[in-house]
């Protein structure tokens, strides 16, 4: 019987990603045609991540570990850990003052409709080409100059063995950072691995908690940002699963 439900469950994702894409992802990517537009686009993205997120019966609880306060008047560099496909609505309703890009995989174009959107409004990187992995830091820069902050789940990607808690990061966000100057904002997200896994079907509805870990500012070298980020994150892990 849970596994027929959990079935269900995933079924109505599918309809419910439909539904919203089709709703708000043609004013979205009409928006997307100017750069100017792109405040309103990303309100319509957050409505979005908002009908997908609580629309599966998730709910979130903020934690914050840190006294720093996200400084509306500043582009940042946003960064979790990566557990679910569920991770990517967070972002989005947890920052509504800063339209946010993110960093994705080229391979999410092939989803019909919203790959058309997708490719419009976000960095696409081909992480089996080193062309495409360098020319990242330009166009997240041009994105930053337009008044955007960057998402970027610095695994790369939800890790194939679910018995890893926090896979190696790459260097991507912790280079981005330094090259820019632009503070990094660390946040980990706990539950959803449980709650929406890719490729089983023990998931449920549920709460995610979610820790505001710091702002690191990009005084130190990119190597020393990503070691701090990650031992950040694989604390709190430890210390709240």
């Amino acid at each position: 019987m849970t596994k027929i439900l959990n079935y269900l469950w995933r079924a109505w994702l599918l309809i419910l990603a439909f539904v919203l894409t089709i709703i708000l992802g043609i004013p979205v990517y009409l928006l997307s045609f100017n750069k100017k537009n792109y405040k309103y686009a990303y309100q319509l993205i957050r409505l979005w991540c908002f009908g997908m997120f609580f629309g599966m019966g998730l709910r979130y609880e903020l934690i914050n570990l840190t006294d720093k306060k996200i400084d509306k008047n500043k582009q940042y560099v946003v960064i979790s850990n990566h557990t679910s496909i569920m991770d990517i609505m967070l972002p989005c309703i947890l920052f509504p003052n800063h339209p946010l890009c993110y960093v994705g995989k080229k391979e999410l174009v092939k989803i019909p409709i919203f790959g058309t959107i997708y490719k419009r409004i976000c960095v696409m990187v081909d992480r089996s080409s080193a062309r495409s992995r360098a020319d990242v830091y330009r166009r997240c820069a041009e994105k930053m100059e337009e008044g955007n902050s960057i998402v970027i789940f610095p695994e790369g990607g939800v890790p194939d063995d679910t018995s890893i808690v926090l896979d190696d990061f790459k260097d991507g966000a912790f280079t981005l950072s330094y090259k820019h100057h632009s503070p990094i904002a660390v946040f980990t997200f706990i539950g959803l691995k449980e709650m929406f896994p890719f490729d089983n079907s023990k998931g449920y509805p549920g709460k995610v908690k979610v820790y505001f870990n710091d702002i690191l500012e990009p005084a130190d070298s990119p190597k020393d940002l990503k070691l701090s980020a990650f031992e950040t994150i694989k604390k709190t892990l430890a210390e709240h699963s």
